[in-house]
């Protein structure tokens, strides 16, 4: 792609961008760091977009400084702040130093050299081996088989539900043995809309932490495997978003409800008794009072006929500025956040779930307010005989966040009307390819 042309794709790509793992985004936070970053003298810039992950991110990066004199200042931003910054700066002004890189947006940021290649930096590094991390976050960052970040964490979806409603339903507690139709039988038995109390809430604008899991846990797929074609009109697809539309229907606030209000805001005030949700919102459900004292998380269900217990999985990534001024502390940082002492002490601090394998059991353990193992057990064998946990790779194209975004506006008249499901399912499909096709490489 000729670089002039970069901007103009950047702000349509940015504006449409989806809020998915790490947080459902920060209030601006942190300090500005005013308008001098990548400067070749002072702190280095980081940039993340998410207050809850900011604390314990600020303490290993305390560490760093301790370690090597070289002083570091965090900044928080806005998800749409934060991709504005970076597209600022990717249009000739300042881009941080080193920041977060999301796999909606990394196939443009490395397409077009705006991200520093740290082959030679992996290849000298005693700390950083690429085979240790997760292969599903590794491959959202390698292009043209060069790495353009170091995976920062992973997350899986768990099925998170209210024990006080289950309770007062003399309801068992869902497990591992679930499947979708357990979950829509419990769902129903605790749905009172007249209360505007429902058993289920899907979250329409967030594909990841929601139907996504669905889709290929009930053998369909929302992208071919060579990432040129939509699934959307895959008869397996089709069956499951017609559960969707069977969930929505029967056990759901409405669509503009959950829209408007968010499916974590509605679980943290017990309107809903379950939702799925990622490993990224474990901080805010510690934070909150109400999900602290009333709420716990067990294994997402799996199909009943396919045998299949699917969670899609994501990672974000440490990446630095292709023209930093200093691109040698911006690795020796990223190596520090990388490495496996530090990927321990982010899941001890309770900050995400590590990349770094073997570290994330100290996550499971930051907390005795909830029992996270139903995350962890996602990337592990299956103990529930005929069932497969699968670890699906987070579905990307070169603009994926064009599509993902306009998938949100097609569906919308389904999440209204199930009974429209189906058509606009195949009509997106249709969409779908077409954005894919023009797409520029």
């Amino acid at each position: 792609m000729k670089k002039r042309l970069i901007s103009a794709l950047l702000v349509s790509a940015m504006c449409l961008s989806l809020t998915a793992c790490g947080g459902s985004g920060g209030s601006d936070g942190g300090s500005d760091g005013g308008s001098d970053g990548g400067s070749s003298s002072g702190a280095l810039r980081v940039a993340i977009w998410d207050n809850n992950q900011q604390p314990g991110i600020q303490e290993i990066c305390d560490l760093f400084t301790e370690e090597t004199g070289i002083e570091v200042q965090v900044e928080v931003k806005e998800w749409d702040s934060y991709w504005t910054l970076l597209e600022a700066g990717a249009s000739g002004g300042d881009m941080p130093d080193v920041f977060w890189m999301h796999a909606n947006n990394s196939q443009i940021y490395m397409n077009n050299d705006m991200l520093l290649k740290l082959d030679d930096y992996i290849d000298k590094s005693d700390k950083i081996d690429m085979s240790k991390y997760l292969p599903q976050v590794t491959a959202l960052y390698t292009y043209n088989d060069s790495y353009y970040a170091i995976p920062k964490d992973y997350d899986t979806i768990a099925l998170w539900y209210n024990k006080t409603m289950f309770d007062d339903a003399q309801m068992e507690y869902p497990n591992e043995n679930w499947t979708w139709d357990d979950l829509y039988d419990a769902a129903v038995k605790l749905t009172d809309k007249d209360a505007k109390k429902y058993g289920y809430a899907l979250n329409v604008t967030n594909d990841q932490d929601s139907y996504w899991n669905m889709i290929y846990s009930k053998g369909g797929h929302v992208l071919s495997e060579d990432h040129k074609t939509s699934g959307y009109d895959d008869p397996n697809t089709l069956k499951a978003m017609d559960f969707v539309g069977k969930l929505l229907s029967d056990v759901c606030p409405p669509a503009s409800v959950m829209a408007e209000t968010q499916t974590d805001v509605l679980f943290e005030s017990g309107t809903v008794a379950m939702i799925t949700q990622g490993s990224w919102m474990v901080p805010a459900f510690k934070q909150n009072e109400y999900t602290a004292e009333h709420c716990d998380v067990a294994m997402i269900p799996y199909d009943a006929e396919t045998g299949i217990r699917a969670s899609i999985c994501n990672g974000l990534g440490w990446a630095a500025a292709a023209n930093t001024k200093r691109p040698d502390d911006c690795w020796k940082l990223i190596e520090w956040l990388g490495s496996e002492e530090m990927q321990i002490k982010q899941a001890e601090l309770g900050v995400t779930m590590s990349a770094y394998e073997g570290t994330s059991d100290a996550w499971a353990s930051n907390t005795d307010l909830f029992d996270l193992t139903g995350h962890l057990a996602m990337a592990e064998e299956s103990t529930v005989e005929g069932v497969e946990n699968m670890i699906v790779e987070y579905p990307f194209t070169y603009n994926a966040v064009k599509w993902t975004s306009q998938c949100q506006k097609d569906l919308v008249p389904a999440w209204d009307d199930p009974a429209q499901m189906e058509d606009k399912c195949k009509e997106f499909a249709k969409t779908m390819n077409d954005i894919i096709a023009s797409e520029s490489k």
